[in-house]
């Protein structure tokens, strides 16, 4: 060996050796400041992707309880797969699979994605890929909220002379959404944990700013706990919120104060 093979494989050795060694200041210094700054993106990830994918829950829900062939079963279809098959699939089969049919497609000449250069970024199919999968599980929770909405609330509506539209917009529709709000909640949650995975079609959130790290440095423990710290952060935040929330939307739920006599005054 030639002394500049030598010196390029000690030197590879002594980044082998560095990286199996943990530095807190490392982690303090580098690895935290570039997690932080990608935190923005996370979020918005979660916030788009739970939103459309909430929304499209709702038409997913309706289409499940409708007795309907036509309806009932492509929703149970979609829900199926959704929650069949791992969302790390679909983010491929998305990512790749348009990527390649927009590939192949031309307008006026030009290939669609030098036409509309937002297609080549591949957070946009990061975002189809978490709200469709969203709008799967959160469709089967709606759809077994909406079946536990008590059908006296229902009758009530109709002889208050509601139409049947009325009567899912103010009644089943408030009650389901406050009956499933726990389930919900889980599933935001969980969202956002999810949105770890668009680190994989070059998205670059709070993992995907870790893995480029581990790439740039070949340190491994750093970026890999620095990120867990992200999110658990983020998760306690989050729930925080949810609960925050949930009590908003249920304070006829609570129990009524005690008076000072130690009365509960529904019962005085």
């Amino acid at each position: 060996m030639t002394v500049d093979q030598c010196t390029a494989l000690s030197d590879v050795l002594l980044q082998m050796e560095q990286a199996a060694r943990f530095s807190p200041c490392y982690l303090a210094v580098h690895v935290m400041p570039l997690l932080i700054a990608a935190i923005p993106l996370s979020i918005l990830l979660t916030v788009v992707s739970g939103v459309i994918g909430n929304l499209l829950a709702v038409p997913v829900a309706l289409a499940r309880v409708n007795p309907n062939p036509l309806l009932w079963m492509p929703s149970y279809v979609f829900i199926l797969l959704m929650r069949g098959t791992p969302l790390l699939v679909q983010l491929y089969l998305i990512y790749y699979g348009l990527g390649q049919v927009f590939g192949d497609i031309r307008i006026g000449g030009e290939p669609l994605m030098r036409v509309l250069p937002f297609l080549r970024d591949g957070i946009w199919y990061a975002i189809f890929a978490l709200s469709i999968n969203t709008a799967g599980y959160t469709g089967e929770i709606l759809r077994g909220a909406i079946l536990a909405v008590p059908h006296g609330e229902i009758e009530a509506g109709r002889a208050f002379g509601m139409s049947r539209w009325l009567i899912f917009r103010r009644v089943t529709l408030p009650r389901a959404i406050r009956i499933c709000l726990p389930a919900m909640s889980t599933e935001t949650v969980l969202l956002l944990k999810a949105t770890s995975l668009a680190s994989l079609v070059t998205v670059y959130e709070v993992l995907g700013t870790g893995r480029y790290i581990m790439q740039q440095d070949l340190r491994y423990y750093e970026p890999l706990v620095g990120g867990a710290i992200i999110y658990v952060l983020l998760v306690f935040v989050l729930t925080r919120i949810l609960n925050w929330f949930e009590r908003t939307l249920n304070k006829d739920r609570e129990q009524p104060v005690a008076t000072a006599g130690g009365m509960n005054p529904a019962k005085a």
